[in-house]
């Protein structure tokens, strides 16, 4: 089982991954929601997508809009820079909406186990 990181800041992608990773999970990676289909056409054994909220020409809510349209349903965790408001927290299909704060760690960690039901 492999939980897909999308981050097109390469450093934030691995910080974001080796966290993923010290919670005992084996990681995949992606630049771009382009190359988070890639990896999905690829892998059938991803059982998560951690994507970051910025990224260029895609967002991380346009991918999951766009997963969600082609009825994959795999648990999906958007990280943003900015305070996630209330409607964003709520959009459908998401499961989590994290802050890149202090309490990340913590709080994907708590967000992986309840996606995936641990």
């Amino acid at each position: 089982m492999h939980i897909l990181v999308v981050d097109d800041d390469p450093l934030a992608g691995e910080m974001t991954a080796a966290l993923i990773g010290s919670q005992g999970y084996e990681t995949l990676m992606a630049f771009d929601a382009m190359g988070a289909v890639e990896q999905l056409d690829t892998h059938s054994d991803i059982a998560l997508i951690v994507s970051d909220m910025h990224m260029p020409l895609i967002s991380g809510l346009a991918l999951l809009a766009m997963l969600r349209e082609q009825d994959n349903d795999l648990p999906f965790i958007l990280l943003t820079g900015d305070t996630p408001d209330a409607e964003l927290r709520q959009t459908p299909g998401l499961h989590a909406c994290l802050s890149k704060d202090a309490e990340l760690a913590s709080n994907l960690e708590t967000a992986i186990k309840q996606a995936l039901n641990k």
